[in-house]
């Protein structure tokens, strides 16, 4: 039960985490939300490490774990989390989220192709599903009606009073309505799943030639790989200028979803390290639901929501929770007939 409490808090924190990310690129810039994410984010690692008492272990990483540790940070903390950010500002977090889940079936398809993992009928049904659910989300993405206020009562002019014809009143702009970007934010929405997909590969590989290290520390040197490669980019003309302009009233969204992403980074290793993965991953995915409320909450006048993304969130979820999970056990637990079951199983790879 412990690990399922952290499992859901993992997946709840990841979706605040989106949300107030959401909320502070509305007016604010990509580069300066990860200007704050990536540092604090290595500086919550580094305490951790050191709470755990792991400190010495950052030394301890043969040279082709520390690698791949500085890919995956790379990968995942910059590239990644550079193109959810823009993805997540050209078409908000509804649209975003169902395309980003597709970082699960990616994630199989490379561990069939580089560790040649199994990879099921029932897999690919749930990879299908997760396809089509980020489809749908897109289906009527621009299909929102724009918002007009009512106008006032006709006034009957006074012709003896000249100013009060001047003072009728005016005629009221429609109020501008969230238009997305679904194209740009879509293609921004694949890259991301694609690196979030590859980068638990690289972590894998990382463990497999430390074994027994520390999962504290290995985040240390991720992150700090990470925060070296974003300080470079800094170096490009013009950034530290957009960084410099960060309005005083996105701070409190740039700095909460900062925290958010280490505490729910803190609670995904607190589920593993006391639940199986089997229990962990398919709660994991209700992040994309608790986004879908949250957005409704906190950003309701910048996101799009009509039945088309409750569908296909809900599909996507399925789909997730299909690849995510044991086919034998999932066959075994449901009690399946014979021959559906063994249908299911048919290994398509691997």
């Amino acid at each position: 039960m412990l690990g399922i409490l952290y499992a859901a808090l993992g997946a709840f924190t990841f979706a605040l985490n989106n949300v107030t990310m959401r909320r502070g690129v509305v007016t604010g810039s990509v580069l300066q939300g990860m200007a704050l994410t990536v540092p604090i984010g290595g500086l919550s690692f580094l305490v951790m490490t050191i709470a755990f008492g792991e400190l010495g272990q950052l030394v301890m990483f043969p040279t082709a774990a520390f690698t791949w540790l500085a890919c995956q940070g790379v990968v995942h903390f910059v590239i990644g989390r550079y193109c959810n950010y823009k993805s997540n500002q050209l078409m908000g977090v509804n649209l975003n989220a169902p395309v980003i889940q597709l970082q699960v079936p990616f994630a199989m398809m490379l561990a069939v192709v580089t560790l040649h993992e199994k990879f099921t009928v029932l897999q690919a049904i749930g990879s299908a599903l997760m396809l089509g659910g980020s489809f749908v989300t897109q289906s009527r993405a621009g299909r929102r009606k724009t918002k007009t206020s009512a106008p006032l009562p006709a006034v009957t002019p006074i012709p003896t009073v000249r100013c009060q014809e001047e003072l009728a009143a005016p005629q009221l702009k429609p109020k501008p309505t969230f238009q997305p970007r679904v194209f740009s934010g879509y293609i921004f929405g694949l890259a991301a799943a694609m690196c979030y997909g590859g980068s638990p590969l690289m972590a894998r590989q990382a463990f497999l030639q430390a074994p027994g290290a520390s999962t504290a520390a290995a985040g240390c040197l991720a992150y700090a790989a990470a925060t070296l490669i974003f300080s470079l980019i800094l170096l490009k003309p013009g950034a530290w200028g957009d960084i410099r302009r960060l309005k005083r009233e996105n701070l409190p969204w740039f700095l909460s979803s900062a925290v958010l992403v280490a505490v729910s980074q803190a609670f995904v290793y607190a589920s593993l390290a006391v639940a199986p993965l089997m229990v962990v991953t398919p709660i994991l995915q209700l992040s994309l639901v608790f986004r879908l409320f949250l957005s409704q909450l906190i950003n309701r006048d910048y996101e799009v929501m009509n039945t088309a993304v409750l569908i296909g969130a809900v599909t996507a979820v399925l789909g997730s929770i299909l690849v995510s999970l044991d086919t034998n056990e999932l066959t075994t637990l449901l009690g399946l007939p014979q021959p559906l079951a063994d249908f299911l199983r048919y290994r398509l790879a691997g």
